[in-house]
Parts: structure tokens; C-alpha cells; sequence
């Protein structure tokens, strides 16, 4: 695929004003429970320039080491990208908050050394729109870097999750869903899976549908 001027793509909005409120408020609880060590976790040893597709309010910035030397960092939705804007401004490495949507990245081909999808393939339109987007702006030999909640291999708790999807947890959580193959669909897209762990999180009751999550870093051949 030829480079696409950035003007040229991805340029909308996607509006959720209330979920990104109530995102903002309880992430900070969530970040001591132990969410912040999993992007620790995530983002150790990454170097070079990184693109992270749905940033939110930029809980990952003040995690990215120092041999990081750019992150791009993509957020469609208005109230998340100006809180995302505003944690750039303390963050150890130079960050560029943009707009921009996963499935359509304003971005030029093979542009960065690292891609980065922390707790976003679960509420993508099209997550395999998104990872062939993660494919094409990231570098022959780059990295994919992924912090997500996963289906669940158990069989009751995936029938709760697929339950859950079907009515309202996408409604009430910004489309997320609780039951994708997301290290299938990695995979598919065409990276090589190098590393996982894979864990159960629920800091509360109510996010059982959500508990099982994986940590890994990915290879784009």
C-alpha cells in the first residue's frame, strides 16, 4: 500500500461523552489495583518511535522509557483526547496526541518501530481493520505490544461473556466487548506472536466478564 498523507485519513470523531467521563473518574482507582503495572509490564524495553492507537487520557505516557524517542498517540473520542493532551505535557518522552480512528490511521506506512494496544482491541468497530492498520504503519522487524482482556477459555465464563456482549456491556463500557480471540485475530492480521502472559484481573465484582487479560509483544515479519 503507497503512503497516505495524514490530512487524507481517519479524521473523525467518535463521540462518547458519558463513558469517557466515567472512564476518566474510575481509571485512577483502577491504575492502583494494578492496571499501572501492567502497562509496565507491556511497555518495557520498547525503543525507537511508537504509535498507540487509542489512547485514552494517556494513563501509558508516564510509562514509556527513555529510549523512546517519539510517541504519535491516536484518540478519536473529543473528552479523552484533550485529557490525553494534557498527561503529554508531563510525559518522560515527546508525545503528539492526534484524532484519528484504529480501523483508518492517519499515518504514513512502516513510520514506527513500535505499535502499542493497550485495553482498545476489545471496544474496536473492526479489530481486524485495526491490526492490518497496526501492520502497515509499523516497520518490517517492529513490534506490536498489546495489553487487552481476552474470551476465556473457561466454558461458563465464556458464556457469560458472550451473554454480556449481546446486551449490555457494549452499551454501557464504550463497545467494548468481553469475548474476542484477540491473540487469534494478532495473528491473523499477520504478526508473529513472541511472548504472552496471560492472567486473570478482576478488581471488582462487576468486571468478572472482563477477568481474563493478556500481556504480550508481537513481531510484524
Amino acid at each position: 500500500m503507497p503512503a497516505v498523507p495524514w490530512s487524507n485519513r481517519g479524521m473523525a470523531d467518535i463521540r462518547n461523552p458519558l463513558f469517557a467521563r466515567i472512564y476518566t473518574s474510575v481509571s485512577p482507582g483502577m491504575e492502583k489495583k494494578g492496571v499501572a503495572d501492567h502497562r509496565k509490564e507491556m511497555l518495557a524495553g520498547v525503543t525507537g518511535r511508537v504509535v498507540e492507537v487509542g489512547a485514552g487520557n494517556g494513563l501509558n505516557f508516564q510509562h514509556y522509557p527513555g529510549s523512546v524517542t517519539e510517541v504519535i498517540a491516536v484518540e478519536p473520542e473529543p473528552y479523552l483526547r484533550a485529557a490525553a493532551e494534557a498527561a503529554s505535557r508531563s510525559a518522560r518522552v515527546p508525545v503528539d496526541v492526534i484524532e484519528g480512528t484504529a480501523e483508518s490511521l492517519p499515518l504514513e506506512d512502516a513510520a514506527f518501530d513500535v505499535g502499542v494496544a493497550s485495553l482498545v482491541l476489545c471496544s474496536v468497530r473492526d479489530q481486524f481493520a485495526t491490526l492490518g492498520e497496526f501492520f502497515r504503519v509499523i516497520k518490517p522487524g517492529g513490534e506490536l505490544r498489546f495489553y487487552e482482556h481476552i474470551a476465556a477459555d473457561q466454558p461458563g465464563l465464556a458464556r457469560l461473556q458472550r451473554l454480556v456482549d449481546a446486551t449490555v456491556w457494549p452499551l454501557v463500557s464504550g463497545n467494548c466487548h468481553t469475548h474476542r480471540h484477540t491473540v487469534g485475530e494478532i495473528e491473523k492480521a499477520g504478526f508473529v506472536i513472541e511472548d504472552e502472559h496471560r492472567f486473570s484481573f478482576k478488581p471488582c465484582l462487576l468486571g468478572a466478564p472482563a477477568a481474563p487479560h493478556v500481556i504480550g509483544r508481537a513481531r510484524r515479519p
